[in-house]
């Protein structure tokens, strides 16, 4: 994001607080038994799961690539939105191997829904532009004039790319093979409009208003918000990265200034409860197994690893000398969990079995949205690693 537009969103906030409560309709809240009720709830058109218990399962086995992303070499992409490049680094040496041009400040590097490319979604308005990567051969190809995708996500359905369009408050429809935009969805209650995630059903999506210090839900079908929810920890939060747990019960939003996670209900519908983490708390990852959620902590260099059902901390991985966490992915195994260094021109290598540190590698100016090719699982929701 830009200095602009977080002035811009903290200047047009609503300072109306209601504890997480507001609602912009009055439709029937389902409960969790008719959000898990099967193939007949779900979006017309999403996968079915593998397991209706676990909507991770397909992600749990290293040997499960989709065909899209087979043969992709295995790298890792760092967006330096500073810079306004991306790196490219080999995990078997840990080594900045290539870097090359990435649009005018890129944020985060997203596999496509069927994994087939990778896009550096650089946002700096008023232009902006999708550069897409080929995961085979590691290269860029020509950049797609795209206006202002901060994020970028897909339907679970596959039919539409979502470019979260920040600084316009926006979300933008687009066919995800000719990049003809299908629709555009003003969100103007959702200043700061970046991060979210789907329910296990796909009719529904939770989403970050960074700068409005709330959330809003979006009915993906009907392309139309159906609830907003002001956060009640702290009157200048700024909620961040929204993962759904593995059960499907719960969803998870990061907040770096609450220094925390919330929790809503796996519907969407209704706010539950907050769990203090770390200071600037800003991404949310599982680990293979979905034993274990990382949460990073931006602001004092640390990963507080939580029981995903629980909350219980079951440790915290401290960055010798201080660091700044940001957005990562896990290795293919599972057996590390790569995080940008946000305000420290670094990429930051962690062992998942004991928490320690094992590389810190030099990158360019400014790294956030980091991915790891290739990743299991059989199509991409959009992030930099939300994969089912």
């Amino acid at each position: 994001m830009t200095a602009s537009s977080a002035l811009a969103g903290c200047a047009g906030r609503d300072l109306e607080h209601a504890h997480g409560q507001p609602a912009l309709s009055r439709e029937k809240v389902p409960g969790q038994a008719e959000v898990a009720a099967g193939a007949d709830a779900r979006l017309p058109g999403m996968p079915q799961d593998e397991d209706p218990g676990n909507v991770y399962a397909s992600t749990m086995r290293p040997d499960r690539i989709a065909e899209g992303m087979r043969g992709a070499r295995e790298l890792v992409y760092v967006p330096n939105s500073e810079d306004d490049t991306v790196s490219v680094i080999d995990p078997k040496t840990f080594k900045v191997i290539d870097t090359y041009p990435a649009g005018d400040e890129p944020q985060h590097v997203v596999p496509s829904y069927d994994m087939r490319t990778l896009y550096a979604a650089a946002d700096q308005e008023p232009a902006g532009s999708l550069t897409p990567i080929d995961p085979k051969t590691g290269k860029p190809g020509e950049p797609m004039p795209i206006q202002d995708p901060y994020n970028l996500y897909f339907t679970p359905d596959g039919k539409s790319a979502i470019v979260v369009a920040e600084a316009y408050k926006r979300l933008d429809f687009y066919d995800p093979h000719t990049w003809q935009r299908q629709d555009s969805i003003p969100v103007p209650e959702c200043a700061g409009v970046n991060h979210m995630d789907f329910t296990a059903d796909g009719k529904r999506a939770l989403i970050a208003c960074e700068f409005g210090n709330r959330m809003i839900t979006l009915d993906v079908a009907e392309r139309k918000v159906i609830r907003q929810f002001d956060l009640p920890q702290t009157p200048e939060g700024m909620p961040q990265d929204t993962r759904l747990s593995p059960d499907g019960k719960n969803f998870y939003v990061a907040d770096m200034m609450a220094n925390g996670i919330y929790r809503f209900s796996g519907d969407g519908m209704r706010y539950l409860d907050f769990t203090p983490t770390g200071k600037g708390t800003h991404g949310v990852y599982f680990s293979r197994d979905t034993r274990r959620m990382f949460v990073t902590n931006r602001g004092e260099g640390s990963v507080s690893v939580l029981d995903p059902t629980t909350r219980e901390e079951l440790d915290r991985w401290e960055i010798p000398g201080g660091g700044s966490p940001d957005m990562g992915a896990l290795s293919p195994d599972g057996s590390q969990l790569w995080l940008s260094g946000r305000y420290d021109s670094e990429t930051y290598v962690f062992d998942t079995a004991n928490g320690r540190l094992l590389a810190r590698i030099p990158v360019g100016n400014g790294p956030h949205g980091l991915t790891y090719v290739p990743q299991p699982g059989r199509y991409s929701l959009g992030h930099t690693s939300n994969i089912r």
